[in-house]
């Protein structure tokens, strides 16, 4: 797995691209946000637009992201879900924790 970070105005966009999975991008996923979190940056949009997949444990270090961000004032936003991922957020009921879009520009448009 892999993350960009790019800034959209005030809003901190984490590209990321492969499977959130066990041993695979976990710590990865974790130090993009807690830097995110020390640098007081508050509008996070996950762009999962190259996440084919997460498996559970990937969608734990995705919530704990967004608890950590959240118990900070921040607001965690998640756009460009595949098919997958949905299904799985879905099934879990997390599906109505997370704001999420289908467009960027709609995403970033709602942190004002």
């Amino acid at each position: 797995m892999k993350i960009e970070k790019r800034k959209v105005g005030d809003v901190a966009v984490f590209d990321i691209k492969g499977k959130i999975l066990a041993g695979e991008g976990i710590d990865e996923l974790r130090d993009s946000v807690n830097q995110a979190v020390d640098a007081k940056e508050t509008k996070i949009l996950f762009n999962f637009k190259d996440v084919p997949y997460l498996d559970s444990t990937g969608l734990g270090e995705v919530v704990r992201s967004y608890t950590s961000i959240k118990n900070r004032g921040g607001v965690v936003k998640i756009v460009n879900l595949t098919n997958k991922v949905r299904d799985l957020l879905s099934v879990t009921k997390l599906i109505t924790v997370f704001e999420t879009f289908n467009e960027e520009n709609e995403a970033v448009k709602s942190f004002d």
